[in-house]
């Protein structure tokens, strides 16, 4: 079973970048779809990100041409570059295996890593 943990989260004033980083454990990395989510305070938790097995790429609207995810499959790791921060990006940010056989058809999530962008 995949595990995941996320780190790179921070403190960074507007107009700032930071880079998030996912390092997975107990699973073929590379077959995996992953995909970033966020969760702001009161807020519903939501898509940031995604990319494929293959390497397609997606976006929510709000953060296209500002982000970019990537992954290295030899370091089993995603990522999630992240330019031009807004304080509407402040949230905790989790990485997200979908749900696929590997993963017994349920999302695996990684425990989340706070962005915090100041004004």
């Amino acid at each position: 079973q995949v595990q995941l943990v996320e780190s790179g989260g921070g403190l960074v004033q507007a107009g700032g970048s930071l880079r998030l980083s996912c390092l997975a454990s107990g699973s073929i990395f590379s077959e995996h779809d992953m995909a970033w989510h966020r969760q702001a305070p009161g807020k519903q938790r939501e898509l940031v990100a995604g990319i494929t097995s293959s390497g397609s790429t997606y976006y929510a609207d709000s953060v296209k041409g500002r982000f970019t995810v990537s992954r290295d499959n030899a370091k089993n790791t995603a990522y999630l570059q992240m330019n031009s921060l807004k304080p509407e990006d402040t949230a905790v940010y989790y990485c997200n295996a979908l749900p696929s056989r590997l993963t017994g058809w349920r999302n695996v999530w990684g425990q989340g890593t706070q962005v915090t962008v100041s004004s």
